[in-house]
């Protein structure tokens, strides 16, 4: 065999005649990425990402079918050789139609696995699905009873019937693990030798120390209140949420090996310093937003208005609240819709909510409106408070009709006040719950860096203050905001951590590139052909008529029965590949933006006539892996290309379905597949 020298990367290389340049840089350390290369057949060079330069040859070469020269001086890495691959993998992703990952998934502030914890749901196995949960909610029964669901609206079921209850198959899966004798309690890693305190017992502070006591870190969370919940113990009625089911999954986190330490506010009894002295090499603040805002109205303060968290921090730990006949809670969020009928099982007989603009631009969960209007609050769109005045009678509201203007700065029309439209309402009680606010007071005194929303001001990828050492996350820095953004902060900021105790370099939590068919409405019509008809399963609940006077939960929850029929309904979206994808790896590193090529796109089709194997014909590169190893290697004619050009697509032959080959024979085909268009059924499946 003839040898000779080649150089790469200006590193002097043997060659053998007869090898292709990628063959010799591979075995030398280099690596050049390739998607349609396989060592067992025959080159293909239909993917051009393995390109290289080659010194006297004006255009770049792919190195899977080059063969090398005596003396040939290569270059494997370049800015031009980067951006001819990026434009490569821009060109494949513009017709790719798939979803790397399901948008429940994408909607969901914390990544939730939501078609995997189903597919485990679907299996009866509620160990697997409740630790895979724990990946992205530490929480997951208290947030399956009082998230806003942001993934369902993504849910492309709400295209039919309605969108899957994702929230109440998480409580399902959750309950079940709560009511075990085996409740699921997250490993920890050997003793790190590192300290970590967190100042806040809110979802955020528990979601960083959920996910850093994994880590095997030392961790400590410092809580100002009795029990640690935050806005979830203190805020959120135990009608929707009961403080049994947060203490278990609370208790679940010290089972861990976390130490709480109860009644200990910041700035009196400890701090920074003290911390730093104790030996804590990190800080994690997670306070919260827990100052209310004020209505800003004439009269407000002497007219006697209850702020709306200070309302639901008092009925929480039961204290003696009298708030009379009548009423009126001013705010559109779901602070105004609790405090509404916490009045309600406090023994009002009239409970009556202000909001200035309609019930379209109303932040609050609908669900929930619906369950006040069910047990009998009133809502009054339009109108606005701007003074209040103390009667012997009670109190005296005076307020203006608005209209709707042009939108503001959060997108909703501005309501404006229509002139000469003032009225009256007379109350016992007034209860304002128009926004909170973080209260930074202390934090100025450690020359934090504020935002000029008056909030920690963080670097958003890893959490990090001005200060060294020193993360902050949650409510703190974003304001005031649902629950499970909160807990995602939390355990973005815990990658951070751990990458800071570990001497690492602190970029925070991974972005990997992540293909898109488009909004929901975009939708190709196909995925929903054949799909039986299926309504969305409904909530038992408390009669509304035995609700009042009482703080027992509401909902119910599903029985396994139900639970099944729903999550039956879930169309699996996602790609069962993803985070496990050639193709996908390196977009991610070549940092592709899959719309700078817009164009047509290929025809959704799937065949899932197999057992085991899933087709979906939209996803293909048309690298031609499955064809040639198919044929080259295992010698069947399991798969080939069918038509020309654009119209070139991968199928049996003769039109037949995969359950009609003998694909069943070689199921490795499917791991030699880059995109997921070839995928195991069962995405927890590997193959032999």
């Amino acid at each position: 065999m003839t040898t000779f020298n080649i150089t790469i990367n200006n590193k002097t290389c043997e060659a053998h005649e007869g090898e292709t340049i990628l063959q010799v840089a591979e075995r030398n350390g280099f690596k050049i990425p390739t998607l349609c290369y396989m060592k067992e057949t025959i080159p293909f060079t239909s993917c051009f990402i393995c390109v290289v330069e080659i010194k006297g040859r004006p255009n770049l070469a792919p190195s899977c079918s080059l063969p090398v020269a005596p003396n040939m001086e290569i270059v494997t890495e370049s800015p031009r050789i980067r951006e001819s691959r990026k434009t490569c993998l821009e060109l494949l992703m513009s017709d790719h139609c798939g979803d790397c990952m399901a948008p429940c998934q994408a909607a969901c502030p914390a990544g939730c696995d939501i078609p995997g914890f189903i597919h485990f749901l679907l299996d009866n196995k509620p160990k697997e699905a409740i630790k895979l949960i724990k990946e992205t909610i530490p929480l997951p029964a208290s947030l399956g009873r009082v998230c806003p669901r942001p993934c369902e609206t993504a849910c492309k079921r709400g295209l039919l019937e309605g969108p899957v209850s994702i929230c109440f198959l998480k409580r399902r899966v959750a309950d079940v693990d709560l009511e075990s004798n085996d409740m699921y309690i997250a490993k920890t890693a050997p003793d790190s030798g590192k300290k970590v305190a967190i100042i806040g017992g809110g979802p955020a502070g528990l979601s960083a120390a959920f996910y850093l006591r994994q880590s095997g870190h030392a961790i400590t969370l410092f809580d100002a209140h009795p029990k640690s919940g935050g806005m979830l113990r203190y805020g959120i009625p135990a009608y929707r949420l009961p403080c049994d089911i947060l203490d278990q999954e609370i208790g679940a986190i010290a089972k861990m090996g976390v130490t709480f330490k109860q009644n200990s506010v910041y700035g009196k009894g400890f701090d920074l310093n003290s911390l730093k002295k104790d030996g804590y090499n990190t800080i994690f603040v997670a306070v919260g937003a827990q100052v209310a805002s004020a209505m800003g109205v004439a009269g407000e303060d002497e007219g006697g208005a209850l702020s709306g968290i200070t309302f639901l921090d008092d009925a929480s730990k039961g204290a003696n609240i009298e708030v009379g006949d009548r009423v009126v809670v001013v705010g559109g969020g779901n602070t105004a819709i609790d405090a509404a009928r916490t009045s309600l099982r406090l023994g009002a007989k009239e409970v009556i909510i202000l909001y200035r603009r309609t019930r379209h631009e109303m932040p609050a969960n609908e669900m929930e409106l619906e369950a006040a209007e069910q047990e009998g609050v009133k809502l009054m769109y339009l109108a606005a408070p701007t003074a209040m005045e103390r009667t012997n009678q009670g109190i005296t509201l005076t307020c203006i009709k608005m209209e709707l203007g042009e939108p503001d700065s959060s997108g909703r029309r501005k309501p404006v006040p229509v002139k000469g439209s003032e009225y009256t309402l007379d109350a016992s009680t007034v209860i304002s719950a128009i926004g909170q606010k973080v209260d930074t007071s202390t934090y100025k005194m450690e020359n934090f860096n504020l935002s000029k929303w008056n909030t920690l001001d963080v670097n958003p990828n890893t959490f990090e203050t001005n200060i060294k050492g020193v993360f902050a996350g949650g409510d703190c820095t974003s304001g005031a905001d649902i629950a499970v953004r909160a807990l995602a902060a939390g355990k973005k900021a815990a990658i951070a951590i751990n990458q800071f105790l570990k001497d690492e370099n602190v970029i925070g939590e991974p972005n990997p590139f992540y293909s898109s068919m488009g909004e929901k409405e975009e939708t190709p019509k196909e995925i929903f052909e054949g799909k039986p008809k299926a309504e969305r399963a409904k909530m038992p609940e408390l009669p509304a008529t035995s609700r009042v006077g009482t703080f027992d939960e509401v909902e119910i929850g599903f029985n396994y029965e139900t639970a099944l029929q729903e999550a039956k309904r879930c169309l699996t979206c996602g790609c069962t590949q993803a985070g496990n994808c050639k193709t996908q790896d390196l977009c991610t590193e070549y940092d592709v933006k899959q719309e700078r090529f817009k164009g047509a796109r290929r025809n959704f089709y799937v065949d899932e006539s197999h057992p085991n194997i899933l087709y979906e014909a939209h996803k293909c590169i048309l690298c031609g892996n499955c064809v040639r190893f198919c044929s080259e290697v295992k010698k069947m004619d399991i798969l080939g290309f069918v038509k020309r050009g654009f119209d070139t697509v991968v199928k049996p032959p003769m039109n037949q379905k995969l359950s009609e080959t003998r694909i069943g024979e070689c199921l490795e085909v499917v791991d030699l597949c880059p995109t997921g268009a070839l995928s195991h059924k069962n995405r927890f499946a590997q193959s032999s």
